[in-house]
């Protein structure tokens, strides 16, 4: 059980490596649109889309890595005055009562969205744009798999820690 959860947790970690070196290029990029805009008075319309269609996948491959490490959105009012095995508790249930069932809604409510995009092999409006459209929609179910790769992890871990009094 450890072995699968260092194996899922990793792979949460290595997207998040790739992550970070995907928003340096997402900088370089948006500089490289902004200094041909302003220095040379040309437009990139080509660039422009894949610095957005880099920061969709930004954000879409590194919501795993972001739960992995606890940094998402918290209202910790009360969670962190309770003891470990209470937190294990709510992040357990928390996981398998709400994350997954949005993961699943997500999933079922974007699948013919993005099957019809991949179908007429959707590319962009602009002139001089990216033909790629359907792959920016795709990102809507990597991020699905990604939350939901973590959080299996995170399910056998709370539970470990749950069945040893949480004391992990």
């Amino acid at each position: 059980m450890t072995k699968l959860i260092a194996v899922l947790t990793g792979m949460s970690e290595y997207s998040g490596r790739f992550i970070s070196w995907a928003t340096l290029l997402l900088v370089l990029l948006t500089l490289a649109v902004v200094l041909l805009r302003y220095l040379f008075h040309t437009g990139a319309t080509a660039l422009q889309d894949t610095a957005l269609y880099l920061h969709g996948a930004i954000f879409t491959l590194g919501a795993g890595y972001t739960l992995k490490h606890d940094a998402h959105v918290r209202v910790d009012i009360f969670y962190r005055r309770l003891t470990p095995y209470l937190r294990h508790w709510i992040d357990f249930l928390g996981t398998l009562l709400l994350l997954i069932p949005v993961c699943v809604f997500i999933a079922l409510w974007s699948w013919d969205y993005v099957l019809a995009s991949w179908r007429i092999g959707e590319a962009s409006v602009e002139a001089g744009g990216l033909a790629l459209v359907y792959l920016q929609k795709s990102l809507l179910l990597v991020l699905v798999v990604s939350l939901l790769i973590q959080a299996f992890a995170d399910l056998l871990r709370h539970g470990q820690a749950l069945r040893a009094g949480g004391r992990q």
